[in-house]
């Protein structure tokens, strides 16, 4: 099993030689992790992993979903259901099931991640499968139970060099806090994840909408609602906070009148708005936060596009975030215009795209970035974090909109240990893909070189203002 020097290199032994010379140049450089959902109480409280099964697979839906899809039960992955019935207690029978379906993962880069994490984390070289599982599981178990296996000495020994959360709108930032004055050097940054309070068809709006007027002691009325944005903006800044995050079904935006806009509202405060004034007032706040970036700084990331718990009695039975989230085509052209229209060619603020819509990429989303001051694109996401997906990413888009329209990689992971190997993953692709150029004779190998380091590290610093 043991990780194959040239792995994921062009085929053609010219190319592959210039692949390797890039990669040597970025294969060190710290990670910049702009953006993910690791936990920021493990950094606060520095404690041990729980188990292998904790680690790699209760919580992860990449590894969970294509279980579920060959009939393996969620529950049988130590996953708990919403009625307070617990999962599977047994880590290591968790992972003897895993070790059973391992093949499911051929082709995919959910083995590409685990088995770089092993090898290069733990030293296991030996493949999982049934008869290697108990002996695995052991020294995986052993070596979590070690001082070098705790969250801030991986952070040391992955050279992360900051990390950001995501985080509710309505979340104190206590464990940010417990970072900051606990004297540890690692940067931990937060988020600003406002969906919850801007999303009226989100379980738990009406309280939602509540806690936020109070916790900033404003009115409950559109002048009011904006301001409480805009004071727990600034609270997330004064913790270290750089960006904004948005994770909407569509990438609808409005640009409504100030007395239009207060009216949705209203209808919205009294739980009145039908499916459309919902969607509707989505999307005028997508375009009072990037009115609100103007203002502050922070950068603002849209994520559309996703069929959220798609498999209603897993979403009943389990919640949300359980691998049922599926693509699905969405509009940029038109539904980003009145955004556009009104902070479009604003050099100060930045505003990043993703899609889960690879269709968009050439037809409209690199033609945008290609022209608007304002906008970016973020790298291949969700189900095209993958090789082939990134291949896609930058063939689809580099023609039109360059490189220095795109924001290099980040990691988008709740998986601690995979951090690494994504961020490995997304230099050698990149690697190969400026290798070809440069067979091709359309890039000197210097410029490559140059090119190597900015998709690796230097562009996400500077799109996210790290």
């Amino acid at each position: 099993m043991a990780l194959h020097p040239d792995r994921l290199f062009p085929a053609d032994p010219a190319t592959r030689a210039i692949a390797r010379r890039l990669y040597e140049t970025v294969a060190g450089l710290p990670i910049v992790s702009p953006h993910g959902h690791t936990e920021p109480a493990w950094y606060a409280q520095d404690k041990p992993f729980a188990d292998p099964a904790a680690l790699f697979i209760t919580p992860d839906h990449y590894a969970t979903r294509m279980l579920y899809s060959q009939g393996v039960r969620l529950r049988d992955l130590g996953v708990a259901r919403r009625d307070g019935e617990p999962g599977e207690a047994d880590p290591r029978k968790i992972w003897r099931l895993f070790a059973e379906h391992f093949h499911l993962f051929a082709g995919t880069p959910t083995r590409l991640w685990f088995e770089h994490s092993l090898e290069t984390v733990f030293g296991i070289t030996e493949r999982l499968s049934p008869k290697t599982a108990d002996a695995l599981f052991d020294r995986i178990e052993a070596a979590i139970r070690t001082p070098e296996m705790r969250p801030r000495a991986l952070f040391d020994r992955f050279g992360i060099e900051v990390i950001a959360t995501t985080d509710s709108a309505l979340d104190d930032l206590a464990h940010h806090d417990a970072v900051r004055k606990s004297g540890w050097h690692g940067r931990v940054v937060p988020t600003y994840r406002p969906d919850a309070v801007v999303d009226p068809q989100v379980l738990g709006f009406a309280g939602n909408l509540e806690r936020l007027l109070a916790m900033t002691g404003e009115a409950a009325t559109w002048t009011g609602y904006l301001n409480a944005h805009r004071a727990r903006r600034a609270f997330f800044k004064q913790h270290g906070a750089t960006a904004t995050d948005h994770g909407h079904a569509t990438a609808r935006t409005e640009n409504l009148s100030s007395s239009d806009a207060a009216a949705l509202f209203d209808k919205v405060l009294a739980g009145r708005a039908d499916a459309e004034e919902a969607d509707a007032f989505r999307g005028q706040m997508l375009t009072e936060m990037a009115r609100m970036g103007q203002e502050d700084g922070l950068v603002m990331q849209i994520h559309p596009g996703s069929y959220r718990n798609h498999n209603p009695s897993l979403f009943a039975d389990f919640g949300p975030d359980k691998g049922a989230d599926i693509p699905k085509a969405t509009d940029y052209v038109q539904a980003l215009k009145p955004l556009l229209d009104a902070v479009g060619n604003d050099t100060r603020l930045t505003v990043i795209l993703f899609t889960l819509d690879e269709t968009a990429y050439s037809r409209e989303l690199a033609p945008l970035a290609g022209h608007y001051p304002a906008l970016r694109l973020g790298p291949a996401w969700w189900f095209f974090d993958s090789p082939e997906g990134m291949r896609r990413f930058r063939e689809t888009t580099t023609e039109t909109a360059g490189f220095y329209n795109t924001v290099g990689f980040n990691d988008d992971t709740r998986a601690y240990l995979s951090i690494p190997a994504r961020h490995d993953m997304a230099r050698r692709v990149d690697c190969a893909y400026l290798a070809r150029l440069v067979a091709d004779h359309r890039l000197d190998e210097e410029e490559a070189f140059g090119l190597a380091g900015e998709l690796a590290y230097g562009l996400a610093k500077k799109a996210y203002r790290l």
